[in-house]
């Protein structure tokens, strides 16, 4: 249980909520117009561009935004958000019969990859070795 109350895990999960409110709703009012695949691409990029301010500063506590963030955050989010994501939404879509249901239930996978790739690929978590402060940092991580 302890785990589950983990500060950062509870960060992202807020992160998450607004971030999923932002594609949903997008998705929504853009589906009809732009079918599921262009709907999902513009819905997942408002969300990307929030998530990635809001978890690089707020959640993952990077104190500054850098470009290598920037590139491994369209890598890792690219990757789940623009071919996981439309996978998992057309595999289910002749499984399930609502549209909003599949679209959450890509949403939930979404989450789990994304909060695995940003933890330990974008953001990882330093342990700072008193051997080693090249960078001048003085910084222990929690």
């Amino acid at each position: 249980m302890r785990r589950l109350l983990n500060p950062v895990l509870l960060r992202f999960a807020a992160v998450g909520v607004v971030n999923t409110l932002i594609d949903l709703v997008l998705f929504l009012l853009l589906e009809a117009h732009l079918g599921i695949t262009l709907a999902n691409f513009c819905s997942t990029s408002a969300g990307m561009t929030f998530s990635f301010v809001v978890n690089g500063l707020v959640t993952f506590e990077a104190g500054r935004l850098t470009l290598r963030h920037a590139l491994l955050f369209l890598a890792t989010t690219g990757t789940v958000m623009w071919v996981l994501q439309p996978l998992v939404i057309h595999a289910l879509v002749g499984v399930v019969d609502e549209l909003l249901v599949v679209k959450v239930l890509a949403i939930g996978v979404s989450f789990c990859a994304n909060f695995l790739a940003y933890r330990y690929v974008v953001w990882p978590a330093r342990h700072a070795d008193p051997s080693d402060m090249s960078d001048g940092s003085t910084e222990i991580s929690r």
